[in-house]
């Protein structure tokens, strides 16, 4: 990897001319007879929404709606089958997409390129970036933490920077930025189509963008040419009056959102935000506000181009897109029919699946958890809370910034606070930590004095990178494992033991604002609204209503150069680098194909009770170095999992062993074992399976160790395509009480199960169970499933992979 230098990092040292980078950004226009000038990704979205009206009419579009089906690879034959001609589209159609581009995270990367390298191609068949911002520990400080996060890693950004070299991909190099952020500032445009491998990818959606979060396999069917596959999302409209008051953030609204909605209340819903609200708002909220839309289990969200999207163009160097946008909306001219306008917004008239209305002038603040981030409390309930639950009055940190809370109107809220404090002589009792969103962030807040406000006051500044948010924190305050404390985030995930390993540790999420304030209080009761803090001097302190800028007066910096995409043509000459005795990566062997008939024998490996998230599934943390070597990482496969039938943690029994000594065994053990002795296996599960990330590994791990089956409730999004694209099989209970019937150890024969996949999906299965101790006791479960015609395909083969690299 080429070096960085981390020397000083003065924002006065380091301004210069703008050098702009060549982002595979189709430039030429085309001229049209009684139009403007449209650029060619236009011109092809132009195109496909000219076929969408032929084919469905006058009928009333929202703004979702128009952006997918303006990517469809074949209009007619998406929309008209099985929509009753095109009158039920949305939750019956199967989309065949063609997106834009990809951008992918380094932890998931290492195994979509893996992917991508069994295709043998010479280069990806559409745009797309690596992002290195998962593999750096918050620890000392910026400069301090991405020395060694380099050191530590450097095989892998080695790996990951040669592969972009050799099939032309840009790379951004550890310390550019988390991949949201740098996505929303260079990739992100009115109208375009994203898939990225991370499930927050939906953050540019507050730049008009439809950004779906894929498992690396999803990203390998786009990046080698072949169309996506999505379900068609209902649309979920959400109605904005009213203007935010002044202690309320647009982070507040998703908080009340996802109280109102829960982690499953957004599943299989594109989540669309309009009204006259929505142009009170900054585009870097509304980037917050899709971003943790996520947490609602939505196929992604999105806003409206406004005002706000111009201005943050404009300071982001980018006002030729907005033009391209104008002159979008505006072609083919005087004259033409409405509908033949293509509109970043919802047509007048367009219906919604469900509507939700939030006056903004009647939001409080917010803060929702622990250990979900869909437990949404008012600020001013939130001591009664801390008292009735018995959570932790002390606060013990305070983290602000991240992908979802970074932006420059955030920091400079946040800053505004911090300044009246720190002349009234007070100091963080909590520990206080900064994470900038990206070099760009990062480059401006130095050059414009915010993060020196932030190191006077006590603050650790934390490299451009993920960091604490997931998992990758190394803290020095005394907390040992298993000790109960609160920490309060600007962060978008809380599950249980995610931010340090610690599973008592309670994540409570909130905006920028409210978590400085109550750092500064030590407290989680302080309402920073209603009560005071005593200054050294015994006088009586209110924090003030935060002030920022929705942006800088001047453009943003761009950093340091060693800090820069590095963008290229592919290079054939250029060798992928993987050592053969590598540990943390490693070649991929293709899986089996499905046998020629039903499943048989098959054993139940656990039964789990409760939240089984992807981090359950496949943690994070510590085990992000083993992300590109799927043996290595297996052995931490559902080893936070909570065993239905004994309580345990991680603990699975192995019955053909008769109950002696060594019959129990963690549950990667146990995985383990029965692959070893050729034995496929399922686990069951309760609701919203996979809730989470889009942690492809989550469905290899099982996969490699054996498993053939998961059933369970019901299954979120991602995970549920994940699993499928690696050839396990996602069922449902067709009535939930039949979970109560299937216990670990039992023997299970799938029925249909082959005959529904030859069939390309259609077709009912149900399992038979032998009751483990009693093998003369046979229950038949009904299950239900969403196999399309090509996911039948991908079964079938052994996984997604296995049929692309045929050719299939």
């Amino acid at each position: 990897m080429r070096p960085i230098d981390l020397a000083s990092r003065s924002g006065v040292a380091l301004r210069r001319a703008f050098q702009g980078h060549q982002l595979r950004r189709a430039t030429s226009t085309r001229p049209y007879s009684n139009g403007p000038l449209l650029p060619p990704t236009y011109e092809k979205l132009y195109n496909k929404y000219s076929e969408v009206r032929r084919v469905l009419g006058a009928r009333r579009l929202t703004l979702a709606e128009k952006i997918l089906y303006s990517h469809l690879d074949n209009v007619q034959e998406s929309l008209l089958s099985n929509t009753n001609n095109g009158r039920d589209i949305r939750a019956n159609a199967s989309l065949k997409l063609r997106p834009d581009r990809v951008n992918m995270q380094d932890a998931s990367a290492q195994m979509a390129l893996l992917q991508f390298m069994t295709c043998n191609l010479p280069q990806t068949a559409i745009p797309a970036s690596i992002h290195c911002d998962h593999l750096i520990v918050g620890e000392h400080g910026a400069d301090d933490d991405l020395s060694a996060g380099i050191k530590t890693n450097r095989e892998v950004f080695d790996f990951l920077e040669s592969a972009a070299k050799k099939y032309g991909i840009d790379f951004w190099p550890p310390g550019a930025g988390i991949i949201h952020q740098t996505v929303l500032e260079n990739y992100a445009l009115p109208g375009l189509m994203m898939l990225g491998t991370d499930s927050h990818s939906p953050n540019a959606g507050g730049l008009c963008t439809i950004t779906i979060g894929v498992g690396g396999a999803d990203a390998v069917e786009a990046l080698v040419g072949a169309p996506w596959e999505l379900k068609a999302p209902k649309i979920m409209g959400v109605k904005l009056t009213g203007t935010l008051n002044d202690w309320v953030s647009p982070k507040d609204l998703i908080l009340h959102l996802a109280g109102l909605l829960t982690v499953r209340g957004g599943t299989g819903y594109v989540v669309e935000y309009f009204g006259p609200g929505v142009e009170t708002l900054s585009l870097t909220g509304m980037a917050t506000v899709c971003n943790m839309g996520a947490e609602l289990g939505a196929t992604t969200s999105i806003f409206p181009y406004t005002e706000a999207s111009k201005r943050y163009l404009k300071a982001t160097r980018r006002e030729q897109a907005s033009r391209n946008a104008d002159a979008l909306q505006s072609f083919p001219g005087a004259g033409a029919a409405e509908d033949a306008f293509f509109r970043f917004q919802a047509d007048e008239g367009a219906q919604y699946d469900e509507l939700i209305e939030i006056d903004l002038s009647k939001l409080e603040p917010h803060i929702n958890g622990p250990f979900t981030p869909d437990l949404a409390t008012p600020l001013s309930q939130f001591k009664k809370a801390v008292e009735e639950q018995q959570w932790p009055a002390e606060l013990s940190a305070g983290l602000i910034g991240s992908c979802t809370n970074s932006s420059y109107e955030d920091m400079t809220r946040v800053e505004s606070i911090v300044r009246e404090a720190e002349k009234a002589g007070l100091k963080p009792k909590a520990d206080f930590y900064i994470t900038p969103g990206s070099e760009q962030i990062r480059a401006t807040l130095e050059r414009d004095g915010t993060l020196e406000t932030f190191t006077q006051a006590g603050g650790i500044v934390l490299s451009n990178a993920c960091g604490p948010c997931i998992g990758q924190w190394k803290r020095h305050d005394g907390v040992a494992k298993g000790t109960p404390n609160a920490i309060l985030t600007s962060y978008n995930r809380n599950f249980r033991g995610r931010n340090d390993g610690n599973p008592e540790t309670m994540n409570f999420l909130a905006s920028p604002e409210i978590v400085t304030a109550m750092a500064y209080a030590g407290s989680t009761t302080f309402n920073p609204m209603t009560d005071a803090l005593t200054t050294p001097s015994g006088a009586s302190f209110r924090f003030p209503s935060p002030r920022g800028l929705e942006g800088p007066e001047t453009p943003f910096e761009q950093g340091k150069q060693a800090l820069a995409v590095l963008s290229q043509p592919p290079d054939p000459s250029v060798g992928v680098a993987i050592s053969p005795s590598s540990e943390r990566l490693a070649l991929l062997e293709p899986f089996d194909p499905f046998p020629e008939s039903d499943l048989t024998g098959l054993r139940v490996l656990v039964k789990v009770a409760g939240k089984c998230t992807t981090d359950t599934i496949s943690a994070a943390g510590p085990w992000l170095k083993y992300k590109g070597h799927l043996p290595n990482i297996s052995a931490n496969t559902l080893n936070t999992a909570v065993n239905a039938e004994t309580g345990e943690v991680n603990a699975a029994y192995d019955h053909d062993l008769d109950g002696g000594p060594e019959a129990k065994a963690t549950i990667p053990e146990l995985a383990l074992r029965f692959r070893e002795r050729g034995l496929p296996w399922l686990v069951v599960a309760e609701h919203n399976y996979g809730e989470g990330s889009a942690r492809e590994h989550a469905a290899l791990q099982p996969r490699y160790l054996g498993a053939r089956i998961i059933v369970c409730k019901s299954f979120a999004r991602i995970h549920e395509t994940n699993l499928k694209k690696q050839g396990v099989v996602p069922l449902t209970f067709a009535e939930q009480a039949d979970y109560n019937k299937i216990a670990a150890g039992d023997e299970v024969d799938t029925v249909g199960l082959y005959d529904m996949l030859r069939n390309g999906g259609v077709g009912e299965v149900s399992l038979r169970v032998r009751r483990r101790g009693a093998k003369d006791e046979v229950v038949t479960i009904p299950v239900r499933h969403t196999v399309s015609p090509d996911q039948a395909r991908f079964i079938l083969a052994g996984s997604a992979l296995n049929l692309l690299a045929k050719g299939g």
